[in-house]
């Protein structure tokens, strides 16, 4: 039998009312509210994003698992998400994430300035976390701002047309 054609049941004998804090069911449950009763799966972005959240900023398999057991969709099928999508981590991330964005207009006006200028600044690679576990430092595909790049967020905050120094500055800002 195909992925495709796999029945959306799971195999779980956990108890679902006892799958996250009641905030956090109150959350996923407001998403999948937004979707026909029988599509209630289309909320697994939202799910991962919250479950995430809460979890200090990284997914566990057993997150993963209990977002596929309270959606009632196969766990693969959750991780295939979690892995596909680079807003999701897997690993522990520093207190502070930020992303600059590789496409190719902020390629052009000055990305690869930035990520060099980080690593050597902050003594940190793209996709590791500094020493202190201050911030999480990683590269992205596209933030949408090819108008004012380069662009990078750190954290949930988009900021644009940044220089090394403007950068750094955002940095220091961070507790």
């Amino acid at each position: 039998m195909s992925l495709r054609n796999a029945p959306l049941a799971v195999i779980h004998d956990r108890d679902k009312s006892t799958l996250f804090t009641p905030e956090i069911r109150e959350q996923i449950e407001t998403w999948i509210a937004k979707y026909p009763s029988e599509w209630k799966q289309s909320a697994v972005m939202p799910a991962l994003t919250i479950v995430q959240d809460a979890n200090g900023g990284w997914l566990t398999p057993e997150l993963m698992n209990d977002v596929a057991a309270y959606l009632d969709m196969p766990e693969v099928s959750v991780y295939e998400v979690a892995t596909f999508y680079g807003m999701y981590d897997l690993e522990p991330q520093g207190r502070h994430k930020v992303c600059v964005c590789n496409s190719v207009s902020c390629l052009l006006l000055g990305s690869e300035e930035l990520i060099e200028h980080v690593e050597h600044k902050y003594d940190v690679r793209l996709g590791e976390t500094t020493a202190d576990g201050r911030f999480t430092f990683k590269e992205v595909e596209c933030l949408g701002a090819c108008r004012h790049a380069p662009a990078v967020l750190v954290d949930k905050t988009y900021h644009e047309n940044l220089s090394p120094q403007a950068l750094d500055k955002l940095i220091d800002e961070l507790e």
